[in-house]
């Protein structure tokens, strides 16, 4: 019997060891709710500059009306938070990631890592420059569904090479992208609800069942 035990010990072990070197598992939940509460915060300074905390009135019901310069400065300023969320949560996902892997004694930029950066790298600067394109054009109320569908392709290519997770998030992030390119007078509120809330639900789901 200890014989038999001895040996599921070990091709547990083998198993866990092939796992590390195909998959990236340092991804902390922690930084997942701080990304999330990063997002919320940004949604919070958009309503309070857009002066629509008084009421849940949709945004896009205000800027798309017509495209003239002071609607061309909130939607400047509406990019400018979204890329100041996007770059404070990379890196705090990069702190929160590299501390990780010390705790834990892992490489945090190893291969694995390296393969899962670039796959999730290409669909959000495709994304971003897409962003960037729509803006130019004055289609305004498609940025916010943009955002959250490039940066669920971002997650599906990223799952392949981490925890599995990450793979139910992206698909949520792309439905909520759809719907918002559909209903595109809530696309804020549902870039809030993409990045923010189901960022924090993914994070303490993350936290509890791998960290805890």
């Amino acid at each position: 019997m200890d014989k038999q035990q001895a040996q599921l010990e070990e091709l547990k072990e083998i198993r866990s060891l092939m796992e590390q070197s195909s998959r990236f598992l340092a991804l902390s939940g922690i930084a997942g709710v701080i990304v999330g509460a990063i997002a919320i915060a940004g949604i919070i300074l958009a309503y309070v500059h857009l002066g629509l905390y008084n009421n849940i009135q949709p945004y896009y019901e205000k800027i798309n009306v017509t495209i003239d310069e002071g609607n061309k400065q909130n939607a400047l300023f509406l990019l400018t938070v979204s890329l100041v969320v996007l770059v404070s949560s990379l890196m705090i996902g990069v702190l929160f990631t590299a501390r990780k892997a010390k705790k834990q004694k892992m490489a945090a930029w190893d291969a694995t890592a390296k393969r899962m950066f670039i796959n999730m790298a290409i669909p959000l600067v495709a994304g971003g420059v897409y962003a960037i394109i729509l803006c130019y054009h004055d289609n305004i109320f498609l940025i916010a569904p943009s955002m959250l569908i490039f940066y669920g392709m971002a997650l599906l290519n990223a799952s392949r090479y981490t925890i599995n997770d990450i793979r139910y998030l992206g698909i949520i992030e792309i439905s909520i992208g759809l719907l918002a390119s559909v209903f595109v007078e809530y696309g804020l509120l549902l870039w809030g609800l993409g990045f923010g809330i189901f960022h924090i639900i993914y994070g303490l789901s993350i936290y509890f069942k791998y960290e805890r």
